[in-house]
């Protein structure tokens, strides 16, 4: 019964990712505000926002900017649901925990004690843990809007444009495709090895029958990554991938990276004044 609810579970979470990256795709493509504009001024513009959100040491604006994200989520058509359950809450947990010793460390006024009476929460630990969890907040928003509205292929194609090297690009366009044809390969495997599994497998076994299972993997996935070079190769490729299709960006591109721009640098004014 372990053994199954392992496989299960494992085949659930690949799913669920696939299915996640389907969505993603689905999302980029409808109508929208962010989809609308060139993948150029979103990656510029929303990693400018971000910066701004970093450099901010106020807690009310890069509270501005989380709001001015869920108006560009709400008019790109993405779910609050989507940025609730993908988004804010698991960075909540996670940076919670990070930031939840500044409560009782960081030297300040107390304002808050503990039933062991040694430990307080000071104003300033709290001030400096509610900033660090809506920076993180904020800043993976906007990051989760780049990829839900704009299309890999275009990110990558501004990554290009804003001379990231083509080394990055490439690495990054190869990860995004076969990562999901390892994941499925992964998903197979693992059915096929609970079809052809009689009775209930004991803890060891388990362990042993998964190593495997990682290392089979490890070695389909180093021999598909030769095959692929070795075929590019052969294609003519020599380190930089041609884009065939170049859009051009319009005024209404222009005028949404000046406001992108415009608002981190207030945003950054604001924030450190």
């Amino acid at each position: 019964m372990t053994q199954t609810r392992g496989f299960a579970s494992t085949l659930i979470g690949i799913t669920c990712a696939l299915g996640t990256a389907l969505v993603s795709e689905t999302t980029a493509r409808q109508p929208g505000l962010l989809q609308s504009i060139d993948p150029r001024t979103c990656l510029l513009g929303l990693s400018a926002l971000i910066l701004a959100v970093t450099l901010a040491h106020k807690i009310a604006v890069v509270a501005a900017i989380f709001v001015a994200a869920i108006f560009l989520g709400l008019a790109s058509h993405v779910a609050i649901t989507t940025l609730a359950l993908r988004v804010w809450l698991p960075v909540l947990l996670f940076t919670g925990v990070i930031a939840s010793p500044a409560l009782f460390i960081t030297p300040g006024t107390p304002v808050l004690g503990t039933p062991f009476g040694t430990l307080h929460i000071t104003s300033q630990g709290l001030w400096s843990a509610t900033l660090l969890i809506v920076r993180v907040e904020t800043a993976a928003t906007l990051a989760t809007l780049l990829v839900l509205t704009t299309p890999w292929m275009g990110i990558l194609r501004a990554l290009r444009f804003w001379r990231v090297p083509s080394e990055v690009v490439m690495m990054l366009a190869m990860t995004h495709r076969y990562i999901f044809l390892l994941a499925e390969t992964a998903s197979q495997m693992l059915e096929s090895r609970e079809s052809r599994t009689v009775g209930v497998l004991d803890q060891s076994t388990q362990r042993r029958v998964m190593g495997q299972t990682a290392g089979v993997l490890l070695g389909k996935s180093m021999e598909l990554g030769n095959g692929v070079y070795l075929a590019m190769q052969s294609r003519g490729f020599r380190g930089d991938a041609p884009v065939l299709t170049d859009s051009h960006m319009r005024r209404r591109d222009y005028l949404m990276l000046t406001v992108f721009l415009a608002s981190g640098a207030v945003a950054v004014w604001i924030g450190r004044a």
